[in-house]
């Protein structure tokens, strides 16, 4: 990612002005396949209740952290049922108003809304049992990914844990000029978690989704 780290500034700045002009529903932030939500977040539950409950080594369910927001599709749908508690940060300050409406039922668990780039947020300090961090990671640079990896481990509870659910390509880092992104082969990713100090506890292909879009891959991280 030499040549996106050179133009970081233009990299991101890009990708502000693409969801800019998203429209502020569900098929939106999934790129026009609304279709595949309900099969996704599906998924992610199934996952994400592995670890959650009593005992040792389990992870607590009193606040999470839904990075790369939008209008709050997956904290509507999966954290809230699950955590006490769940703060949203999105860059677009369009998709956070939005989720106010969205999130109105169940809404008043929400705890904070930032509207803020991943590459310069900081998470608080020991206040999450879980951050999600799906269909983001493109966004950042590598080294801007394994800072704030860095910092969300810093910001977890006892026994809280990482997740990154994003697509992956086959071989490589693959660029998308349309919204400022890149898609990173599953090496890569797991190179960057190692370079952060993370270790991967669990790890799942997302089935059922379309044939023609990269395979999507769930990490658990701590």
């Amino acid at each position: 990612m030499g040549d996106i780290t050179k133009g970081q500034t233009t990299f991101y700045s890009n990708a502000e002005g693409y969801w800019k002009d998203v429209a502020p529903t569900v098929d939106g932030m999934l790129g026009g396949y609304g279709k595949i939500s309900d099969i996704d977040l599906n998924g992610s539950k199934a996952f994400l209740q592995k670890f959650l409950g009593e005992g040792e080594g389990k992870t607590g369910s009193g606040c999470a952290l839904d990075c790369g927001a939008g209008i709050g599709r997956i904290t509507k749908r999966l954290l809230l049922p699950l955590f006490s508690t769940v703060d949203l940060v999105d860059v677009t300050e369009e998709f956070l108003e939005q989720a106010k409406t969205y999130l109105a039922e169940g809404g008043e668990r929400v705890g904070k809304y930032h509207c803020c780039g991943l590459q310069d947020f900081v998470p608080e300090s020991g206040r999450y049992d879980v951050i999600w961090i799906q269909w983001v990671i493109g966004h950042l640079t590598d080294d801007h990914l394994v800072d704030f990896l860095q910092r969300c481990q810093k910001s977890l509870r006892p026994n809280g844990l990482i997740v990154i659910k994003d697509n992956v390509s086959y071989e490589g880092v693959v660029p998308d000029d349309v919204d400022s992104s890149v898609c990173r082969d599953l090496d890569i990713v797991h190179g960057l978690v190692s370079k952060a100090g993370l270790s991967i506890v669990h790890e799942e292909q997302q089935m059922d989704f379309p044939k023609e879009i990269y395979q999507v891959h769930t990490l658990a991280l701590r």
